[in-house]
């Protein structure tokens, strides 16, 4: 079976596939709704390469029930694919959130695998397939995130085989031992092949996957390709590689130097009551994180009395995730009793030992932040990449602040000048996070310096483009 555009059908040379739509719908007092541009690197990667008419973006609105027409947002051409209540639970809540997420974030919670869960998965990953396989130009370029769709690229290929597909993975990719698990894991694997390049967040995740073709599918790699046999008997060349993502770094730099934004840091600096250290976390409320590791680290050494407030605070923000998970539920629960304990403990009336934000904030308000920060703890047990490493170091124009950075996440093959940690590790924590308090500025504005040069060099531009050159040059299909 293939789909062709039909007559009066708008194509598009360049079609990304997401989960979710680059907008969000918004709803102001009288009822009138309007969509508002999603915050994130890749919106604003795709934005760059997309307007101009040539791209269009298929991905969920966020809502159940009937997907709204096709719209056009910030120069984009918008497809939302309609999802039902049972759809959600099992496509995304289910399958995505509570089996593939824990699965491939090193099990750090159990995974639970339900065959109601993949047929679901199975159904939304086919929708997005179709919606892709009519917007596409002949011969046009489909670049598919996530690990929300990786049944996508075969199916794709299957209807339409003329165009060009790449696939690149936001979070890490496991080993075989624990991708093995994985009731599903020859149909994922195939879904994945039937694209022309794979791209991943480290070249440990790429590493990752080739293993598990050849261990699990026995099929034949050689460097970073793969080799796949059609269903017509010939061969083809799959590449998978790494292209670590990065940030808007002189949109972000433009934003941090405004002197409102630089008011705005002061004024957090005066509401927290002048501390001589403010610690920074900035998460999703998400177990893959390390806030509860953070946290007893932090608590400790206000037990140990080498920070005491008011003299140091700690400001966590934790944006909800997930909230209809049980685990994350549980990750909440646990994160606010040892807050509540350690204030009991440790703060004063007035001044908290740590000051707990679950909310959002824009961007505005978030670059204000790392700029009053002095240490800024991103202490993942795992993570794909982590951006706010790189925005914290994006925004610290003024060459201060250090950056506490877990050894888990990507960026820290990136920032291997940060103050590098094992957040498993408690006690190796508090003497990372002492050490990024107690180094000479001298040396901490050298080591910062460093970090931004490689992250202004490397924007999500150049990732972007990086990741679509090296799509074009994969091997023509025979």
């Amino acid at each position: 079976m293939t789909i062709e555009p039909t007559p009066d059908q708008a194509t598009y040379d360049l079609v990304v596939v997401a989960n979710r739509l680059p907008v969000d719908r918004t709803t102001d007092a009288e009822g009138n709704e309007t969509w508002q541009q999603s915050p994130g690197g890749l919106v604003t990667a795709m934005q760059s390469v997309m307007t101009g008419g040539d791209g269009a973006w298929v991905g969920w609105s966020g809502d159940p029930g009937e997907a709204p027409e096709p719209f056009d947002a910030d120069g984009l051409h918008l497809h939302a694919v309609g999802l039902t209540r049972q759809e959600i639970e099992d496509h995304y809540e289910g399958m995505s959130n509570d089996t593939l997420w824990p699965l491939y974030h090193d099990v750090i919670v159990p995974p639970r695998f339900r065959r109601r869960w993949f047929d679901g998965y199975r159904t939304v990953n086919r929708r997005f397939a179709q919606a892709a396989a009519r917007l596409a130009a002949p011969g046009a370029t489909v670049w598919v995130h996530d690990y929300q769709l990786q049944l996508v690229p075969a199916m794709l290929r299957a209807l339409r085989p003329d165009v060009r597909i790449g696939w690149f993975n936001h979070i890490p990719f496991p080993p075989v031992e624990l991708f093995a698990q994985l009731p599903w894991r020859r149909a994922i694997i195939e879904g994945l092949l039937g694209a022309d390049l794979l791209g991943f967040q480290r070249r440990a995740d790429a590493e990752n996957f080739l293993r598990v073709c050849r261990r699990l599918l026995a099929l034949q790699t050689r460097g970073d390709t793969v080799t796949v046999r059609n269903h017509d008997g010939g061969e083809r060349v799959v590449r998978a590689t790494s292209f670590p993502i990065s940030i808007d770094s002189a949109g972000l730099e433009e934003l941090a130097r405004r002197p409102e934004t630089l008011e705005r840091a002061r004024q957090i600096r005066r509401d927290l009551g002048d501390p001589d250290i403010v610690l920074l976390g900035v998460d999703r409320l998400d177990y893959t994180k390390g806030i509860r590791h953070r946290l007893k680290a932090y608590e400790e050494l206000l037990a140990d009395g080498v920070l005491a407030p008011p003299k140091a605070v700690l400001v966590q923000v934790a944006t909800p995730s997930r909230e209809r998970v049980q685990a994350y539920q549980q990750l909440r629960e646990q994160v606010e009793v040892t807050v509540g304990r350690a204030n009991g403990d440790y703060g004063q009336l007035g001044q908290p030992a740590i000051h707990y934000l679950h909310q959002s904030f824009p961007r505005e308000e978030m670059a204000a932040m790392f700029l009053a920060a002095d240490v800024m703890l991103v202490t993942p047990l795992r993570d794909g990449m982590n951006l706010v490493a790189k925005e914290y170091v994006t925004c610290r124009y003024d060459q201060g602040g250090a950056l506490v950075l877990s050894e888990f996440t990507g960026a820290s093959g990136e920032l291997d000048r940060a103050f590098i940690c094992n957040p498993h590790d408690i006690d190796g924590l508090k003497l990372t996070i002492r050490e990024a308090i107690d180094t000479d500025p001298r040396e901490k504005s050298r080591r910062m310096r460093t970090m931004r040069r490689r992250v202004r060099e490397y924007d999500v531009q150049r990732w972007a483009d990086h990741f679509l050159q090296a799509l074009a040059a994969a091997p023509e299909r025979p």
